[in-house]
């Protein structure tokens, strides 16, 4: 599998709670971001069953 990347801009604020999370997890903001866009419903079949997605997303 051939890794892609993806640069992003966010407020300073979310990045600070990214970071704090991922030490506190004892994981890289790479791994806790993958495992957040895993948990989105698969859209090309529809899969409803998947966790939903924040009701708020911007925070």
């Amino acid at each position: 599998m051939k890794n892609k990347q993806l640069r992003l801009r966010m407020s300073e604020r979310r990045f600070n709670k990214l970071k704090e999370y991922a030490e506190y997890a004892d994981k890289t903001m790479t791994q806790v971001i993958d495992e957040l866009i895993d948990t989105l419903p698969n859209t090309k079949n529809a899969d409803s069953s998947s966790t939903p997605c924040p009701v708020n997303p911007v925070d």
